[in-house]
């Protein structure tokens, strides 16, 4: 099988089928990077920027379309 025909998400759950060609270990490698490099201080400060940022943001209406 060819990654790009692959959903990972249906396909994967159990754990990757293809670990050698998997398309999201880049964002794997990248994410335990950050995790391992960054004090947890420094994470909570950048969930709370986040979260503050997101409350003062106005609200965003989503008008369902009728058919």
């Amino acid at each position: 099988m060819e990654t790009s025909t692959i959903n990972c998400s249906e396909v994967c759950v159990d754990g990757c089928i293809q670990p050698d060609r998997c398309a999201g270990q880049p964002h794997i490698e990248s994410a335990s990077k950050f995790i391992n490099d960054t004090p947890l201080d420094k994470m909570h400060e950048i969930a709370e920027e986040a979260r503050r940022k997101k409350m003062s943001a106005p609200p965003v209406w989503v008008i369902p379309e009728w058919d």
